[in-house]
């Protein structure tokens, strides 16, 4: 007796197990859509709350009918900028997070395994160390060109390297090459006051003084977005293997290096706003995943949400906290989603890359 034929598999979550395909598709709208409320609450809190509680009226006084009061200075001078480069950041790294780890297929990795982080910094110990003195805005388009620059090296080496069907020549020529850029920061630091003194500030990833590089990279930004949502589809279908991939239709190397590039640029735009803020790349995915299931389609829009909200509510802890200072946006994402993260990885819940 004939086996009756097989339907093909043509995404992710076809051949998920039943216990991976934990959203329904009818749920992934309302997950969506709930994001989305938390977005909102997220701006709220960030523009009404910080060295002094805002209020209601004082909020929508400044934003709608502006007088030039203290409140209105304070809302629209410092914390709405603050909030636009949080919503941003936050995307970036968010998409960038969920493309990582759909190409590496693993579940830790950031977009900081594209050594994009090391890149950054030592584009400014290089700069520093040189005698240069740029403004800001230079010294942040000159980590951009770093983190880019290590990005393509990476992905270059990965390319020509044996196996590179695979994603292991990615991962390993990450590491090295992000090694590599780690020692010559430590080098040049140690060697340069200045240069250190510089790269501290830098490391320190915050929301704060930073707004202005928007406009330089904005276009680099739009570009990274359209590569992210043209490269979903094939993301789904690289879920269920290179050679089955191939059998559809679909070359892995090329859709592969549309999501590196997006992953790069999305990623040095990120670290040249705002510094590394590098858990939120690692931890919105897996949330994204356990709201919408594995299809990268929803993933990445639930990730778009999901990282500007913990970007700008980690910020507001931070300026709440350390009354009138403020805490790192990365030290209190370490601190509140480190504990969340390993509940994660002790669930016994599957969740399908």
């Amino acid at each position: 007796m004939s086996r009756p034929p097989e339907a093909p598999l043509t995404s992710v979550s076809a051949i998920a197990r039943p216990s991976e395909r934990r959203a329904r598709p009818r749920s992934r709208p309302a997950a969506a859509l709930l994001c989305a409320l938390l977005l909102l609450v997220a701006v709220v809190l960030s523009l009404a709350v910080g060295g002094r509680v805002t209020s209601v009226g004082e909020l929508l006084g400044a934003l709608f009918a502006p007088t030039g009061t203290d409140a209105d200075v304070t809302i629209l001078g410092l914390r709405l900028p603050r909030t636009v480069l949080g919503l941003v950041v936050g995307a970036c790294l968010g998409i960038a997070g969920t493309l990582t780890q759909g190409h590496t297929r693993n579940p830790v990795a950031d977009p900081g395994l594209l050594g994009i982080y090391q890149g950054a910094a030592l584009a400014i110990v290089v700069v520093t160390a040189s005698g240069a003195n740029p403004p800001a805005l230079a010294l942040a388009l000159c980590a951009f060109a770093g983190a880019l620059t290590v990005a393509v090296l990476v992905f270059a080496i990965a390319r020509v390297a044996p196996g590179r069907e695979g994603t292991l020549s990615f991962v390993l020529a990450g590491v090295a090459i992000s090694a590599l850029a780690s020692s010559l920061v430590t080098a040049i630091s140690l060697l340069d006051l200045q240069a250190l003194d510089q790269l501290r500030f830098w490391q320190v990833g915050s929301l704060a003084s930073r707004s202005g590089a928007i406009g330089a990279v904005w276009p680099l930004i739009v570009i990274g977005l359209v590569l992210a949502i043209a490269n979903t589809r094939a993301l789904n279908v690289l879920a269920l293997g290179d050679d089955a991939a191939s059998a559809l239709g679909q070359a892995p190397w090329r859709a592969r290096a549309v999501g590196i590039a997006a992953i790069a640029l999305l990623g040095a735009s990120a670290v040249t706003l705002a510094g590394p803020i590098a858990f939120a790349g690692l931890i919105v995915p897996h949330l994204a995943r356990s709201l919408v299931g594995p299809d990268y389609r929803w993933q990445l829009t639930v990730s778009a949400l999901l990282g500007p909200a913990i970007v700008l509510i980690a910020d507001t802890v931070g300026r709440v906290v350390a009354r009138p200072g403020e805490i790192s946006v990365t030290v209190v994402l370490a601190v509140v989603g480190a504990p969340l993260f390993v509940a994660i990885a002790r669930s016994r819940r599957k969740i399908a890359l």
